[in-house]
């Protein structure tokens, strides 16, 4: 009672503030009961009068809610599905919008974080360059092998943990109740959805985490030219601060700069996309925050990656639908699409196959026959949200992020070329994979693989055989009131180990025609 309480005093102040920065004035009218038209008439006209447009009210009122609540906006950004494509554009303008806290507090933090005064870790430690929701980034010289070099210190905020703590109990609250009191709504599973961000901020919050992923994707693109991330300096790297390499390049938004630069536009968008495609499928782990203010390119054309606080994973059952899928609608095999969401177990077996491909059609005709600069990811993609609501399909958070990633980084290479084709520039990544992995290479991988599993699971049955014998033994010794003679006895175990391994090897016969 008492926590209800004290979240509902929270979700008041949470109105107040979105009723001052005219949100409120933005709900459509055709989507409240008209019985509620009144007080949505009353909240909006309390709003400020100098609120300014949509985008611009919704960042401005998280932001003064708060880390949390700018963390909030930038994940929903993630979350097209449940906010429509036009206010998770709008969300985005939430990156690098907190204040920055003091200086001499960044340095006594970094100081305490890696247990040793600042001055002996670092040369310089510059002012801040970039302040977000959890951390703000410094640019610090550090002196090595007698040269002075250049790294870019990401410290962690503080309280930060208490005030996220607060605010996502109270998240979970109301995500609770919608999902309790709308049906419709439980689809889009709220709860679920906030659990997911609460993971996500707990391990952005240990920035050992990202250097973590710094590290693991380096060693992933290690062999391609065109794309690198930071080094990580992990003798100046704790919970509370990451120390990396400082990016000394343009940022994908500054056109002018890239020009002024003499660097191809069309290749780096190509870059970019086939980049973004090459880690989903071949590496299964991605850049999940691709928007310009986190990619840089260098003057020789190599784009670099930063703030890897947001990565995603994708398993080799996920790959597989994400590769068949695009695949599928460069191909215009729509029958294939539909059965490939079927096997995954995405689309409930009550539903047709067939009426999921003509669905499927409705949306795939849309982007042929027409140029590349008519053709939007978006706009596919909502689509396919509606098809899913129609067919229930239920959320699948790590294909909503891998979708939310490929609407950002198309939007990305279209501001670089107003006339890229994405689906003419994924489909040498996508027809790579699938022929690497489904073809006949892949094949003889699947069978060594499934000979491995198959040897180690024989190398256990000798013991399992054993430890069931000696079950036996006990059993019988424990449940008979007479014992058997010696030789009925082993005559009797000697079948049922003969049975066990008949059965071992008729699943291993099983598994290999399979």
């Amino acid at each position: 009672m008492f926590a209800a309480l004290r979240h509902s005093l929270h979700l008041i102040h949470v109105g107040y503030v979105l009723m001052r920065e005219g949100v409120f004035a933005l709900v459509p009218k055709r989507q409240v009961p008209a019985v509620l038209h009144p007080l949505l008439w009353l909240l909006g006209a309390l709003a400020r009068r100098d609120a300014g447009d949509r985008g611009t009210r919704i960042v401005a009122a998280l932001t003064r809610l708060g880390p949390s609540y700018v963390k909030l906006g930038q994940f929903l950004a993630t979350r097209p599905d449940l906010v429509g494509f036009a206010l998770a554009r709008d969300l985005e303008a939430l990156q690098d919008r907190m204040p920055a806290f003091p200086q001499d507090v960044a340095e006594r933090r970094v100081a305490m974080a890696l247990g040793k005064p600042l001055d002996s870790q670092f040369v310089e430690f510059g002012p801040v360059v970039a302040a977000a929701s959890i951390a703000q980034v410094h640019k610090a010289i550090v002196e090595m092998d007698g040269a002075r070099r250049p790294f870019a210190v990401k410290v962690r905020r503080p309280g930060i943990d208490r005030v996220f703590n607060r605010d996502i109990a109270a998240q979970k609250f109301v995500a609770g109740l919608i999902e309790y009191f709308v049906v419709s709504a439980r689809r889009l599973k709220p709860v679920e959805v906030v659990e997911t961000l609460e993971r996500t901020v707990l391990l952005e919050m240990d920035l050992r985490f990202e250097a973590a992923a710094l590290s693991e994707m380096g060693e992933n693109v290690a062999m391609d030219p065109d794309f690198r991330v930071p080094v990580v300096d992990w003798e100046r790297t704790a919970r509370e601060c990451l120390t990396m390499e400082w990016i000394e390049g343009i940022k994908l938004n500054d056109l002018a700069s890239i020009e002024a630069a003499g660097i191809d536009r069309v290749a780096l968008a190509r870059t970019a996309l086939q980049s973004f495609l090459r880690h989903a499928l071949r590496d299964g782990f991605f850049h999940a925050d691709m928007h310009p203010g986190n990619l840089f390119v260098m003057p020789s054309g190599q784009l670099v990656a930063v703030d890897l606080g947001i990565m995603s994973r994708l398993g080799p059952p996920e790959r597989r639908f994400l590769a068949e899928i695009l695949f599928g609608f460069i191909t215009r095999d729509y029958r294939r699409i539909a059965e490939v969401h079927f096997e995954a177990g995405y689309v409930p077996k009550r539903h047709s196959v067939e009426d999921f491909a003509q669905a499927l059609r409705a949306v795939g005709e849309k982007i042929h026959g027409r140029n590349a600069a008519e053709i939007s990811m978006a706009q596919l993609l909502g689509l396919l949200f509606e098809i899913t609501a129609l067919f229930d399909m239920a959320t699948r958070t790590e294909l909503v992020l891998l979708q939310k990633t490929m609407v950002v980084v198309e939007g990305v290479a279209r501001n670089l070329d107003p006339q890229f084709d994405m689906w003419k520039v994924a489909e040498p990544v996508i027809r790579e994979w699938i022929e690497r992995n489904l073809g006949p290479i892949g094949r003889i991988e699947d069978i060594g693989r499934d000979a491995r599993d198959l040897v180690r699971a024989a190398g256990r049955l000798p013991d399992l055989v054993t430890r069931t014998d000696a079950a036996l033994a006990a059993f019988e010794k424990g449940h008979r009131p007479e014992v058997a003679p010696a030789g009925q006895r082993a005559g009797s175990l000697s079948a049922i180990t003969l049975a066990l391994w008949a059965i071992a090897l008729a699943l291993a016969i099983l598994a290999v025609k399979t």
